[in-house]
């Protein structure tokens, strides 16, 4: 984003020049307009990583601008060329820069859709754990409330639900032997 604003500016002081400017001539190594669609909106999307990844990005020794470039098979002069010709043609640049809009837009609606699926798995996810830990809990009250079960002669308090569970079944089945 800082690079969108970064050109912005140029584009305001240059157009906004002096009249005895002429026009700048067209580069040799011009970058076409879809291209330059393409190394915009990547910019911009480095800007944006720089943002929140900051030291991440520092620590690894990435070099935002430079992967675009790189990527793009261009140096920084044939951009700054390139974008200086552009910002002279305002319709061409416009042009440019809805189209970066465009796919920024179409990139933030398809993210928000993931990010809304991701959220109601997490929730679902977490409700799951939440009954899981509610019935361990109950099954530790039960336990800690339980009374002494005599088999024979000997007294003992259950250590598990599975305890309480085989010593009902148990007295159930003496029940109905009786």
């Amino acid at each position: 984003m800082k690079h969108l604003a970064y050109i912005l500016v140029l584009l305001l002081i240059v157009s906004c020049g002096g009249e005895g400017k002429k026009r700048v001539k067209k580069p040799d190594g011009l970058i076409k307009k879809d291209k330059m669609v393409d190394i915009i909106y990547d910019m911009s999307l480095v800007s944006a990583a720089k943002g929140v990844n900051r030291k991440l990005m520092e620590q690894q020794g990435v070099h935002p601008d430079q992967y675009v470039y790189e990527k793009h098979g261009i140096d920084s002069v044939q951009f700054a060329q390139s974008n200086e010709y552009y910002a002279f043609d305002l319709d061409a640049y416009e042009d440019i820069y809805k189209k970066v809009k465009t796919k920024l837009e179409k990139d933030k609606e398809h993210y928000s859709v993931v990010v809304q699926i991701e959220d109601k798995e997490r929730d679902s996810i977490n409700r799951e754990r939440r009954k899981t830990r509610d019935s361990l809990s109950e099954n530790q009250k039960l336990i800690k409330n339980s009374k002494p079960i005599k088999i024979g002669e000997i007294k003992t308090k259950p250590q598990s639900i599975d305890q309480i569970k085989t010593f009902d079944s148990l007295k159930k089945s003496r029940n109905r032997q009786n």
